[in-house]
Protein backbone atom coordinates (compact mmCIF):
# COMPACT_ATOMS: atom_id res chain seq x y z
CA UNK A 1 0.00 0.00 0.00
CA UNK A 2 1.39 3.29 -0.80
CA UNK A 3 2.55 5.42 2.11
CA UNK A 4 0.54 8.70 2.58
CA UNK A 5 1.92 12.29 3.24
CA UNK A 6 -0.41 14.23 5.70
CA UNK A 7 -0.05 17.69 5.25
CA UNK A 8 -2.22 20.98 6.45
CA UNK A 9 -3.22 23.86 4.23
CA UNK A 10 -4.90 26.96 6.07
CA UNK A 11 -5.32 24.82 8.88
CA UNK A 12 -7.15 22.13 6.44
CA UNK A 13 -6.05 18.57 7.16
CA UNK A 14 -4.84 17.30 3.49
CA UNK A 15 -3.61 13.90 2.65
CA UNK A 16 -1.62 13.59 -0.82
CA UNK A 17 1.18 10.51 -2.63
CA UNK A 18 4.41 10.74 -1.44
CA UNK A 19 5.95 13.74 -4.39
CA UNK A 20 2.93 15.70 -4.58
CA UNK A 21 3.93 19.33 -4.87
CA UNK A 22 2.24 21.75 -2.91
CA UNK A 23 0.75 23.62 -5.78
CA UNK A 24 -1.17 19.91 -6.38
CA UNK A 25 -1.99 19.55 -3.05
CA UNK A 26 -3.74 22.46 -3.10
CA UNK A 27 -5.99 22.12 -6.46
CA UNK A 28 -6.56 19.09 -4.60
CA UNK A 29 -7.87 21.05 -1.24
CA UNK A 30 -9.54 23.21 -3.91
CA UNK A 31 -7.44 26.00 -2.95
CA UNK A 32 -5.99 28.26 -5.66
CA UNK A 33 -2.28 29.51 -5.77
CA UNK A 34 -1.52 31.91 -8.52
CA UNK A 35 0.80 30.76 -11.16
CA UNK A 36 2.37 32.15 -14.35
CA UNK A 37 5.14 30.37 -14.99
CA UNK A 38 3.86 26.67 -14.35
CA UNK A 39 2.04 25.10 -17.02
CA UNK A 40 0.46 20.92 -17.08
CA UNK A 41 2.57 19.97 -19.82
CA UNK A 42 5.67 21.39 -18.93
CA UNK A 43 8.72 20.66 -16.71
CA UNK A 44 8.35 22.57 -13.39
CA UNK A 45 10.54 25.75 -13.93
CA UNK A 46 9.84 27.67 -10.20
CA UNK A 47 11.20 30.78 -11.72
CA UNK A 48 8.00 33.20 -11.41
CA UNK A 49 7.67 32.68 -7.81
CA UNK A 50 4.25 34.05 -8.22
CA UNK A 51 3.13 31.06 -6.42
CA UNK A 52 4.84 31.39 -3.25
CA UNK A 53 3.78 30.12 -0.07
CA UNK A 54 4.56 29.98 3.84
CA UNK A 55 6.04 26.55 5.35
CA UNK A 56 5.86 26.84 9.13
CA UNK A 57 9.62 27.09 10.09
CA UNK A 58 11.36 27.33 6.65
CA UNK A 59 12.89 31.32 6.47
CA UNK A 60 12.05 31.83 3.24
CA UNK A 61 8.98 31.42 1.21
CA UNK A 62 8.97 28.30 -1.20
CA UNK A 63 7.35 28.45 -4.55
CA UNK A 64 4.02 25.67 -4.33
CA UNK A 65 4.64 24.52 -7.89
CA UNK A 66 8.28 23.29 -7.16
CA UNK A 67 8.17 22.26 -3.98
CA UNK A 68 7.46 18.67 -2.56
CA UNK A 69 4.79 17.87 -0.24
CA UNK A 70 6.52 16.50 3.21
CA UNK A 71 4.74 14.58 6.09
CA UNK A 72 3.44 16.98 9.01
CA UNK A 73 4.11 20.25 6.56
CA UNK A 74 1.67 23.53 8.07
CA UNK A 75 1.72 25.74 4.83
CA UNK A 76 -0.43 29.05 4.03
CA UNK A 77 -1.28 30.20 1.06
CA UNK A 78 -2.58 33.61 2.02
CA UNK A 79 -0.91 35.04 5.22
CA UNK A 80 0.11 38.64 5.22
CA UNK A 81 3.58 38.10 4.11
CA UNK A 82 2.48 35.56 1.04
CA UNK A 83 0.14 38.27 -0.36
CA UNK A 84 2.32 41.17 0.30
CA UNK A 85 5.35 39.14 -1.88
CA UNK A 86 2.78 37.97 -4.24
CA UNK A 87 2.02 41.85 -4.80
CA UNK A 88 5.45 42.83 -5.64
CA UNK A 89 6.33 40.27 -7.14
CA UNK A 90 3.52 41.34 -9.94
CA UNK A 91 4.43 44.82 -9.77
CA UNK A 92 7.96 44.01 -10.49
CA UNK A 93 6.82 41.79 -13.68
CA UNK A 94 4.35 45.18 -14.15
CA UNK A 95 7.11 47.50 -14.25
CA UNK A 96 8.67 45.75 -17.00
CA UNK A 97 5.87 45.23 -18.82
CA UNK A 98 4.14 46.65 -21.73
CA UNK A 99 0.71 47.18 -19.88
CA UNK A 100 -0.90 49.10 -22.81
CA UNK A 101 -4.01 46.54 -21.73
CA UNK A 102 -6.75 47.82 -24.20
CA UNK A 103 -4.42 47.73 -27.14
CA UNK A 104 -3.12 44.14 -26.67
CA UNK A 105 -4.80 41.31 -28.67
CA UNK A 106 -4.80 39.40 -25.08
CA UNK A 107 -6.81 41.91 -23.44
CA UNK A 108 -9.22 39.88 -20.98
CA UNK A 109 -7.13 36.85 -22.03
CA UNK A 110 -3.95 37.42 -20.32
CA UNK A 111 -3.08 36.06 -17.41
CA UNK A 112 -1.05 38.86 -15.98
CA UNK A 113 -3.54 41.14 -16.28
CA UNK A 114 -5.88 38.66 -14.25
CA UNK A 115 -3.26 38.70 -11.64
CA UNK A 116 -3.16 42.54 -11.43
CA UNK A 117 -6.95 42.92 -11.36
CA UNK A 118 -7.10 40.45 -8.28
CA UNK A 119 -4.39 42.23 -6.50
CA UNK A 120 -5.98 45.45 -7.30
CA UNK A 121 -1.99 46.92 -8.18
CA UNK A 122 -3.53 50.91 -8.54
CA UNK A 123 0.29 51.77 -8.06
CA UNK A 124 3.38 51.07 -9.69
CA UNK A 125 5.81 51.38 -6.64
CA UNK A 126 8.87 50.71 -8.63
CA UNK A 127 10.79 52.42 -11.40
CA UNK A 128 9.52 51.84 -14.70
CA UNK A 129 12.06 50.21 -17.07
CA UNK A 130 9.67 50.00 -20.10
CA UNK A 131 11.34 53.21 -21.61
CA UNK A 132 13.89 52.32 -21.37
CA UNK A 133 14.36 48.88 -23.19
CA UNK A 134 15.07 48.77 -26.53
CA UNK A 135 11.84 46.03 -26.90
CA UNK A 136 11.13 44.46 -30.93
CA UNK A 137 8.40 43.37 -32.48
CA UNK A 138 9.02 40.50 -34.98
CA UNK A 139 6.11 40.84 -37.25
CA UNK A 140 7.49 39.16 -40.18
CA UNK A 141 5.73 35.89 -40.00
CA UNK A 142 2.21 35.17 -41.16
CA UNK A 143 1.57 32.99 -38.02
CA UNK A 144 3.08 34.77 -34.90
CA UNK A 145 4.33 37.94 -33.58
CA UNK A 146 6.60 38.12 -31.09
CA UNK A 147 6.44 41.46 -29.17
CA UNK A 148 9.32 41.90 -26.52
CA UNK A 149 7.88 44.29 -24.20
CA UNK A 150 5.06 42.28 -23.44
CA UNK A 151 7.13 39.16 -21.90
CA UNK A 152 7.80 38.41 -18.20
CA UNK A 153 10.13 35.72 -19.44
CA UNK A 154 8.62 33.11 -17.62
CA UNK A 155 9.99 30.70 -20.00
CA UNK A 156 6.96 28.69 -20.93
CA UNK A 157 7.61 29.27 -24.40
CA UNK A 158 11.57 28.13 -24.00
CA UNK A 159 10.22 24.75 -22.74
CA UNK A 160 7.36 24.39 -25.26
CA UNK A 161 9.87 24.64 -28.11
CA UNK A 162 12.11 22.18 -26.87
CA UNK A 163 10.15 19.58 -24.57
CA UNK A 164 6.83 19.19 -26.63
CA UNK A 165 8.38 20.00 -30.09
CA UNK A 166 11.86 19.49 -30.32
CA UNK A 167 12.37 22.28 -32.17
CA UNK A 168 14.09 24.59 -29.54
CA UNK A 169 13.44 28.32 -32.05
CA UNK A 170 13.11 29.98 -29.35
CA UNK A 171 15.75 29.91 -26.66
CA UNK A 172 17.07 32.83 -23.42
CA UNK A 173 19.67 34.83 -24.63
CA UNK A 174 22.09 37.05 -22.30
CA UNK A 175 21.94 37.05 -18.28
CA UNK A 176 20.36 39.03 -15.54
CA UNK A 177 18.61 42.78 -16.94
CA UNK A 178 19.53 42.12 -20.19
CA UNK A 179 18.04 38.52 -20.53
CA UNK A 180 14.94 38.10 -23.29
CA UNK A 181 13.47 35.48 -24.96
CA UNK A 182 15.27 35.10 -28.78
CA UNK A 183 15.95 33.06 -32.00
CA UNK A 184 19.23 31.81 -33.66
CA UNK A 185 21.30 35.12 -33.59
CA UNK A 186 17.93 37.25 -32.97
CA UNK A 187 16.80 36.53 -36.65
CA UNK A 188 12.87 37.02 -36.91
CA UNK A 189 11.09 33.96 -36.35
CA UNK A 190 9.93 33.74 -40.07
CA UNK A 191 13.96 32.99 -40.62
CA UNK A 192 14.95 30.41 -38.04
CA UNK A 193 13.41 26.59 -37.68
CA UNK A 194 10.13 27.90 -36.65
CA UNK A 195 7.44 25.45 -37.93
CA UNK A 196 4.72 28.29 -37.35
CA UNK A 197 3.07 25.33 -35.09
CA UNK A 198 1.75 28.38 -32.46
CA UNK A 199 2.24 25.74 -29.76
CA UNK A 200 4.33 28.44 -27.94
CA UNK A 201 1.13 31.09 -28.61
CA UNK A 202 -1.12 28.52 -26.58
CA UNK A 203 1.01 28.55 -23.51
CA UNK A 204 2.15 32.04 -23.39
CA UNK A 205 0.46 33.87 -20.39
CA UNK A 206 0.65 37.40 -22.08
CA UNK A 207 0.50 38.98 -25.33
CA UNK A 208 4.49 38.02 -26.02
CA UNK A 209 3.08 35.73 -28.19
CA UNK A 210 0.29 35.66 -30.23
CA UNK A 211 -0.92 34.76 -33.97
CA UNK A 212 -1.21 36.92 -36.87
CA UNK A 213 -4.70 38.29 -36.53
CA UNK A 214 -6.50 38.60 -40.14
CA UNK A 215 -10.30 39.67 -38.51
CA UNK A 216 -10.14 43.22 -40.44
CA UNK A 217 -9.39 41.56 -43.69
CA UNK A 218 -12.42 39.12 -43.00
CA UNK A 219 -14.86 41.39 -42.16
CA UNK A 220 -13.59 43.93 -45.32
CA UNK A 221 -13.95 41.29 -47.56
CA UNK A 222 -17.67 40.12 -46.40
CA UNK A 223 -18.67 43.78 -46.58
CA UNK A 224 -17.50 44.35 -50.39
CA UNK A 225 -20.68 43.62 -52.44
CA UNK A 226 -18.18 43.02 -55.40
CA UNK A 227 -16.44 40.35 -53.50
CA UNK A 228 -17.96 35.86 -52.66
CA UNK A 229 -16.24 34.76 -50.08
CA UNK A 230 -16.67 31.26 -49.30
CA UNK A 231 -15.49 29.78 -45.92
CA UNK A 232 -14.65 26.77 -45.02
CA UNK A 233 -14.21 24.70 -41.42
CA UNK A 234 -11.51 22.34 -39.72
CA UNK A 235 -12.86 19.11 -38.04
CA UNK A 236 -11.27 20.15 -34.95
CA UNK A 237 -12.68 23.44 -35.07
CA UNK A 238 -16.02 22.42 -34.22
CA UNK A 239 -15.11 20.44 -31.31
CA UNK A 240 -13.26 23.76 -29.78
CA UNK A 241 -15.15 26.87 -30.62
CA UNK A 242 -17.68 26.39 -27.90
CA UNK A 243 -14.67 26.69 -25.19
CA UNK A 244 -14.73 30.48 -26.36
CA UNK A 245 -18.30 31.11 -26.04
CA UNK A 246 -19.55 29.21 -22.80
CA UNK A 247 -19.69 25.93 -23.79
CA UNK A 248 -17.78 22.51 -21.83
CA UNK A 249 -14.28 21.63 -23.27
CA UNK A 250 -15.38 18.84 -25.42
CA UNK A 251 -18.91 20.50 -27.29
CA UNK A 252 -19.80 19.66 -30.48
CA UNK A 253 -20.79 22.79 -31.66
CA UNK A 254 -21.25 21.68 -35.63
CA UNK A 255 -24.43 23.35 -36.48
CA UNK A 256 -24.06 26.56 -33.87
CA UNK A 257 -20.62 27.12 -35.93
CA UNK A 258 -22.07 26.79 -39.40
CA UNK A 259 -25.63 29.15 -38.20
CA UNK A 260 -22.93 31.68 -37.01
CA UNK A 261 -21.07 31.68 -39.98
CA UNK A 262 -24.13 32.76 -41.97
CA UNK A 263 -24.78 35.05 -39.49
CA UNK A 264 -21.41 36.71 -39.93
CA UNK A 265 -22.21 37.22 -43.67
CA UNK A 266 -20.59 34.29 -45.35
CA UNK A 267 -21.80 34.04 -49.01
CA UNK A 268 -20.89 30.03 -48.71
CA UNK A 269 -20.15 28.34 -45.86
CA UNK A 270 -18.42 24.76 -46.67
CA UNK A 271 -16.44 21.82 -44.79
CA UNK A 272 -12.89 21.19 -45.13
CA UNK A 273 -13.99 17.52 -44.36
CA UNK A 274 -14.82 17.45 -47.75
CA UNK A 275 -11.48 17.68 -49.11
CA UNK A 276 -10.07 15.87 -46.40
CA UNK A 277 -12.92 12.96 -48.07
CA UNK A 278 -10.71 13.84 -51.09
CA UNK A 279 -7.41 13.73 -49.19
CA UNK A 280 -8.00 10.17 -48.70
CA UNK A 281 -8.71 9.23 -52.10
CA UNK A 282 -5.63 10.96 -53.46
CA UNK A 283 -3.22 9.69 -51.06
CA UNK A 284 -4.98 6.05 -50.11
CA UNK A 285 -4.29 5.76 -54.27
CA UNK A 286 -0.54 6.77 -53.72
CA UNK A 287 -0.08 4.63 -51.25
CA UNK A 288 -1.27 2.06 -53.07
CA UNK A 289 0.62 2.92 -56.26
CA UNK A 290 3.64 3.52 -54.02
CA UNK A 291 3.46 -0.46 -52.64
CA UNK A 292 2.66 -1.81 -55.89
CA UNK A 293 6.10 0.04 -57.39
CA UNK A 294 7.83 -1.45 -54.68
CA UNK A 295 6.05 -5.03 -54.60
CA UNK A 296 5.49 -5.78 -58.02
CA UNK A 297 7.68 -3.52 -59.91
CA UNK A 298 11.20 -3.74 -57.28
CA UNK A 299 11.61 -0.21 -58.09
CA UNK A 300 14.02 0.73 -55.93
CA UNK A 301 13.06 4.58 -56.37
CA UNK A 302 9.58 4.39 -54.53
CA UNK A 303 10.27 5.86 -51.48
CA UNK A 304 8.48 4.38 -48.52
CA UNK A 305 7.04 4.99 -46.28
CA UNK A 306 5.08 6.99 -46.71
CA UNK A 307 4.35 9.90 -44.80
CA UNK A 308 1.37 11.98 -44.49
CA UNK A 309 1.61 15.66 -45.18
CA UNK A 310 -1.89 17.19 -43.95
CA UNK A 311 0.12 19.15 -40.88
CA UNK A 312 1.77 22.44 -42.53
CA UNK A 313 3.90 22.49 -38.94
CA UNK A 314 5.31 18.58 -39.78
CA UNK A 315 6.19 20.05 -43.38
CA UNK A 316 8.01 22.70 -42.37
CA UNK A 317 9.96 20.45 -39.97
CA UNK A 318 11.32 18.19 -41.82
CA UNK A 319 12.23 20.36 -44.41
CA UNK A 320 14.76 21.82 -41.56
CA UNK A 321 15.27 18.59 -40.20
CA UNK A 322 15.03 15.99 -42.90
CA UNK A 323 15.21 17.48 -45.93
CA UNK A 324 16.30 14.07 -47.19
CA UNK A 325 13.14 12.25 -46.29
CA UNK A 326 10.85 14.96 -48.89
CA UNK A 327 10.01 12.37 -51.58
CA UNK A 328 8.75 10.03 -48.90
CA UNK A 329 6.01 12.48 -48.23
CA UNK A 330 2.93 12.75 -49.89
CA UNK A 331 2.62 14.54 -52.22
CA UNK A 332 -0.94 15.85 -52.13
CA UNK A 333 -1.82 19.10 -50.24
CA UNK A 334 -3.45 19.78 -47.08
CA UNK A 335 -7.47 19.45 -47.10
CA UNK A 336 -7.20 23.11 -46.96
CA UNK A 337 -4.85 23.99 -49.54
CA UNK A 338 -6.95 21.73 -51.51
CA UNK A 339 -10.28 23.37 -50.77
CA UNK A 340 -8.51 26.52 -51.95
CA UNK A 341 -7.36 25.01 -55.36
CA UNK A 342 -11.03 24.18 -55.74
CA UNK A 343 -12.61 26.48 -54.38
CA UNK A 344 -11.25 28.98 -57.52
CA UNK A 345 -11.67 26.23 -60.25
CA UNK A 346 -14.15 23.38 -59.56
CA UNK A 347 -16.67 25.80 -57.31
CA UNK A 348 -16.43 28.85 -59.26
CA UNK A 349 -17.27 27.00 -62.34
CA UNK A 350 -19.82 25.34 -60.82
CA UNK A 351 -21.46 28.75 -59.40
CA UNK A 352 -20.48 30.23 -62.51
CA UNK A 353 -18.31 33.06 -60.79
CA UNK A 354 -15.17 34.75 -62.14
CA UNK A 355 -12.52 33.44 -59.78
CA UNK A 356 -11.08 36.65 -58.95
CA UNK A 357 -14.11 37.73 -57.03
CA UNK A 358 -13.70 34.79 -54.80
CA UNK A 359 -12.39 35.49 -51.64
CA UNK A 360 -11.23 32.19 -49.75
CA UNK A 361 -11.68 31.95 -46.11
CA UNK A 362 -10.67 28.90 -43.85
CA UNK A 363 -11.23 28.50 -40.17
CA UNK A 364 -8.36 26.84 -38.39
CA UNK A 365 -7.15 25.40 -35.51
CA UNK A 366 -3.57 26.12 -36.38
CA UNK A 367 -1.97 28.92 -36.43
CA UNK A 368 0.89 26.88 -39.07
CA UNK A 369 -2.22 27.14 -41.59
CA UNK A 370 -1.49 30.81 -42.31
CA UNK A 371 2.06 29.88 -43.46
CA UNK A 372 0.62 27.38 -45.16
CA UNK A 373 -1.45 29.74 -47.28
CA UNK A 374 1.31 31.68 -48.12
CA UNK A 375 3.49 29.20 -49.54
CA UNK A 376 4.91 30.15 -53.10
CA UNK A 377 3.24 26.62 -53.90
CA UNK A 378 -0.02 27.15 -53.06
CA UNK A 379 -1.17 29.20 -56.47
CA UNK A 380 -2.28 26.37 -58.61
CA UNK A 381 -5.65 27.53 -59.33
CA UNK A 382 -3.75 30.46 -60.85
CA UNK A 383 -4.44 32.18 -58.04
CA UNK A 384 -3.71 32.46 -54.30
CA UNK A 385 -5.32 29.41 -53.38
CA UNK A 386 -6.96 30.46 -49.44
CA UNK A 387 -6.94 34.23 -49.07
CA UNK A 388 -7.06 34.36 -45.28
CA UNK A 389 -6.55 31.78 -42.51
CA UNK A 390 -8.26 32.36 -39.22
CA UNK A 391 -7.83 30.82 -35.89
CA UNK A 392 -10.38 29.06 -34.33
CA UNK A 393 -10.00 32.26 -31.69
CA UNK A 394 -10.38 34.67 -34.18
CA UNK A 395 -13.63 32.50 -35.44
CA UNK A 396 -15.22 33.39 -31.96
CA UNK A 397 -13.38 36.94 -31.38
CA UNK A 398 -16.05 37.68 -35.04
CA UNK A 399 -18.72 35.74 -33.23
CA UNK A 400 -18.36 38.46 -29.76
CA UNK A 401 -17.87 41.62 -32.47
CA UNK A 402 -21.17 40.76 -34.44
CA UNK A 403 -23.53 40.19 -30.89
CA UNK A 404 -24.33 36.87 -31.97
CA UNK A 405 -25.67 34.98 -28.46
CA UNK A 406 -23.81 31.49 -29.69
CA UNK A 407 -25.55 29.02 -26.98
CA UNK A 408 -28.64 29.63 -28.59
CA UNK A 409 -28.81 29.49 -32.48
CA UNK A 410 -30.54 26.69 -34.06
CA UNK A 411 -28.24 24.10 -36.14
CA UNK A 412 -27.69 24.70 -39.53
CA UNK A 413 -26.12 22.12 -42.26
CA UNK A 414 -23.33 22.94 -44.59
CA UNK A 415 -23.80 24.34 -48.00
CA UNK A 416 -23.76 21.98 -50.80
CA UNK A 417 -21.18 21.61 -53.10
CA UNK A 418 -17.95 20.91 -50.91
CA UNK A 419 -20.09 21.15 -47.94
CA UNK A 420 -20.72 17.20 -47.63
CA UNK A 421 -18.39 14.89 -45.80
CA UNK A 422 -18.04 11.75 -43.98
CA UNK A 423 -16.96 10.58 -40.32
CA UNK A 424 -13.74 9.34 -41.90
CA UNK A 425 -13.22 13.07 -42.51
CA UNK A 426 -14.14 14.47 -39.17
CA UNK A 427 -11.20 12.03 -37.42
CA UNK A 428 -8.70 14.16 -39.22
CA UNK A 429 -9.51 15.86 -36.29
CA UNK A 430 -7.62 14.08 -33.39
CA UNK A 431 -3.90 11.97 -33.70
CA UNK A 432 -4.45 8.82 -35.84
CA UNK A 433 -7.19 9.88 -37.27
CA UNK A 434 -5.79 10.35 -40.80
CA UNK A 435 -4.19 6.88 -40.67
CA UNK A 436 -8.01 5.09 -39.83
CA UNK A 437 -9.32 7.54 -42.70
CA UNK A 438 -7.12 6.08 -45.02
CA UNK A 439 -6.71 2.39 -43.57
CA UNK A 440 -11.05 2.38 -43.97
CA UNK A 441 -10.97 3.33 -47.46
CA UNK A 442 -7.90 1.62 -48.71
CA UNK A 443 -8.54 -1.98 -46.85
CA UNK A 444 -11.60 -2.00 -48.12
CA UNK A 445 -10.59 -0.73 -52.26
CA UNK A 446 -8.05 -3.77 -52.40
CA UNK A 447 -10.38 -6.53 -50.37
CA UNK A 448 -13.86 -5.13 -51.34
CA UNK A 449 -14.96 -5.48 -47.68
CA UNK A 450 -14.45 -3.21 -44.76
CA UNK A 451 -11.69 -3.18 -42.32
CA UNK A 452 -12.02 -5.86 -39.93
CA UNK A 453 -12.38 -3.65 -36.86
CA UNK A 454 -15.57 -3.31 -34.99
CA UNK A 455 -18.14 -0.74 -36.11
CA UNK A 456 -15.10 0.38 -38.33
CA UNK A 457 -13.69 2.10 -35.09
CA UNK A 458 -9.41 1.09 -35.78
CA UNK A 459 -8.91 1.30 -32.22
CA UNK A 460 -5.10 0.43 -32.56
CA UNK A 461 -4.78 3.52 -34.02
CA UNK A 462 -5.96 5.67 -31.41
CA UNK A 463 -5.11 7.47 -28.59
CA UNK A 464 -2.27 9.71 -27.04
CA UNK A 465 0.49 7.77 -26.09
CA UNK A 466 3.69 10.17 -28.54
CA UNK A 467 4.28 7.44 -30.79
CA UNK A 468 1.68 4.21 -31.40
CA UNK A 469 2.24 1.22 -33.86
CA UNK A 470 -0.21 -1.03 -35.85
CA UNK A 471 -0.47 -3.18 -38.34
CA UNK A 472 -3.23 -4.59 -40.41
CA UNK A 473 -3.14 -7.74 -42.23
CA UNK A 474 -4.59 -8.12 -46.39
CA UNK A 475 -6.55 -11.04 -47.00
CA UNK A 476 -7.81 -12.26 -49.96
CA UNK A 477 -7.76 -9.18 -52.22
CA UNK A 478 -9.53 -8.35 -55.15
CA UNK A 479 -7.64 -9.80 -58.26
CA UNK A 480 -6.47 -6.69 -58.91
CA UNK A 481 -4.25 -6.31 -55.96
CA UNK A 482 -3.55 -10.10 -55.43
CA UNK A 483 -0.09 -8.76 -55.14
CA UNK A 484 -0.61 -7.99 -52.05
CA UNK A 485 -2.39 -10.97 -50.60
CA UNK A 486 -0.84 -11.71 -46.66
CA UNK A 487 0.93 -8.09 -46.36
CA UNK A 488 0.82 -7.11 -43.22
CA UNK A 489 0.40 -3.02 -43.64
CA UNK A 490 2.71 -1.96 -41.03
CA UNK A 491 2.01 1.83 -39.78
CA UNK A 492 3.09 4.55 -37.13
CA UNK A 493 1.39 7.51 -35.58
CA UNK A 494 3.16 10.42 -33.90
CA UNK A 495 2.26 13.86 -32.32
CA UNK A 496 4.05 16.50 -31.39
CA UNK A 497 7.15 17.18 -33.46
CA UNK A 498 9.39 15.52 -30.28
CA UNK A 499 7.77 12.54 -31.10
CA UNK A 500 8.21 13.04 -34.84
CA UNK A 501 11.91 12.86 -34.32
CA UNK A 502 11.83 9.80 -32.37
CA UNK A 503 9.94 7.67 -35.30
CA UNK A 504 12.00 9.32 -38.01
CA UNK A 505 15.85 9.00 -36.31
CA UNK A 506 14.28 4.98 -36.08
CA UNK A 507 13.57 5.26 -39.91
CA UNK A 508 17.42 6.86 -40.53
CA UNK A 509 19.00 4.24 -38.40
CA UNK A 510 16.79 1.49 -40.14
CA UNK A 511 15.17 0.43 -37.09
CA UNK A 512 11.80 1.10 -38.57
CA UNK A 513 10.16 -0.69 -41.22
CA UNK A 514 6.81 0.81 -41.66
CA UNK A 515 5.15 1.55 -44.60
CA UNK A 516 2.84 4.59 -43.78
CA UNK A 517 3.35 6.78 -41.14
CA UNK A 518 1.08 9.86 -39.60
CA UNK A 519 2.82 12.85 -38.32
CA UNK A 520 1.08 15.77 -36.68
CA UNK A 521 3.01 18.48 -35.46
CA UNK A 522 0.52 19.25 -32.61
CA UNK A 523 -0.17 17.46 -29.57
CA UNK A 524 -3.13 15.30 -29.72
CA UNK A 525 -3.24 16.32 -33.49
CA UNK A 526 -5.45 18.96 -34.77
CA UNK A 527 -7.43 19.64 -32.51
CA UNK A 528 -4.59 20.63 -29.94
CA UNK A 529 -3.70 23.05 -32.45
CA UNK A 530 -2.07 26.50 -31.98
CA UNK A 531 -5.33 28.13 -32.61
CA UNK A 532 -7.22 26.25 -30.26
CA UNK A 533 -9.25 27.82 -27.33
CA UNK A 534 -6.89 28.58 -24.71
CA UNK A 535 -6.16 26.63 -21.84
CA UNK A 536 -5.12 23.59 -23.42
CA UNK A 537 -3.68 20.54 -21.50
CA UNK A 538 -4.18 16.56 -21.42
CA UNK A 539 -7.90 16.54 -20.17
CA UNK A 540 -8.78 19.31 -22.26
CA UNK A 541 -7.63 17.24 -25.17
CA UNK A 542 -8.47 13.94 -24.12
CA UNK A 543 -12.20 15.46 -24.28
CA UNK A 544 -11.70 17.07 -27.42
CA UNK A 545 -10.65 13.54 -28.77
CA UNK A 546 -14.06 12.30 -27.29
CA UNK A 547 -16.02 14.83 -28.87
CA UNK A 548 -13.99 13.84 -32.47
CA UNK A 549 -14.99 10.58 -32.01
CA UNK A 550 -18.71 10.95 -31.07
CA UNK A 551 -19.19 13.03 -34.19
CA UNK A 552 -17.50 10.02 -36.15
CA UNK A 553 -19.68 7.91 -35.15
CA UNK A 554 -22.98 9.52 -35.48
CA UNK A 555 -22.53 10.37 -39.00
CA UNK A 556 -24.28 8.65 -41.70
CA UNK A 557 -21.69 8.09 -43.78
CA UNK A 558 -18.07 7.30 -42.40
CA UNK A 559 -16.05 6.11 -45.13
CA UNK A 560 -14.63 8.94 -47.26
CA UNK A 561 -14.88 6.99 -50.93
CA UNK A 562 -18.89 6.69 -50.31
CA UNK A 563 -18.68 10.81 -49.90
CA UNK A 564 -21.33 11.57 -53.14
CA UNK A 565 -19.99 14.91 -53.51
CA UNK A 566 -16.36 13.49 -53.60
CA UNK A 567 -17.68 10.72 -56.39
CA UNK A 568 -19.28 13.86 -58.28
CA UNK A 569 -16.30 16.08 -58.29
CA UNK A 570 -14.23 12.76 -59.80
CA UNK A 571 -17.04 12.15 -62.55
CA UNK A 572 -17.74 16.05 -63.29
CA UNK A 573 -14.13 17.46 -62.96
CA UNK A 574 -11.28 15.56 -61.53
CA UNK A 575 -11.52 12.19 -63.54
CA UNK A 576 -9.79 9.82 -61.41
CA UNK A 577 -7.47 9.69 -58.13
CA UNK A 578 -3.72 11.19 -59.29
CA UNK A 579 -5.31 12.25 -62.63
CA UNK A 580 -4.11 15.21 -65.05
CA UNK A 581 -6.47 17.56 -63.07
CA UNK A 582 -6.04 16.44 -59.33
CA UNK A 583 -2.23 15.80 -60.38
CA UNK A 584 -2.24 19.89 -60.96
CA UNK A 585 -4.85 21.23 -58.76
CA UNK A 586 -4.43 18.95 -55.53
CA UNK A 587 -0.27 17.74 -55.50
CA UNK A 588 2.62 20.06 -54.59
CA UNK A 589 6.49 18.86 -53.65
CA UNK A 590 8.28 21.18 -50.70
CA UNK A 591 12.17 22.36 -50.93
CA UNK A 592 14.32 21.95 -48.18
CA UNK A 593 15.54 24.47 -45.90
CA UNK A 594 19.02 25.13 -44.09
CA UNK A 595 18.60 23.48 -40.39
CA UNK A 596 19.01 26.85 -37.70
Amino acid sequence: MTQKVQININGFPVTVKPGTTILEAARKANVTIPTLCYHKDLCVAGNCRVCVVEVAGQKRLSAACATPCEDGMDILTNSLKVRNSRKHIIELLLSEHNADCTKCYKNGKCELQSLASEYKIMTQDFIELLPWKNYTIDMISPSIIKDDSKCIRCQRCVRTCAELQGVNALTVAYKGDHMKISTFFEKPMNDVVCTNCGQCVNRCPTGALVEKNYVEEVWDAISDPKKHVVVQTAPAVRVGLGEDLGFEPGSRVTGKMVAALKRLGFDSVLDTDFTADLTIMEEGTELLTRLKKALVDNDKEVKLPMATSCSPGWIKYIEHMYPEYLPNLSTCKSPQQMFGALAKTYYAKARNLDPDKIVSVSIMPCTAKKFEAARSEMHDSGYRDVDYVLTTRELSIMIKQAGIDFMQLEDLEFDRLMGESTGASVIFGVTGGVMEAALRTAYELVTGRPVPFENLNITPVRGMEGVREASVKIEKPLKEWKFLDGVELRCAIAHGLINAKTVMDAVKAGKANFHFLEVMACPGGCLGGGGQPIPTNSEIREKRAKAIYAEDSGKPIRKSHENPEVQKIYKDFLGEPLGEVSHHLLHTTYTPRERF
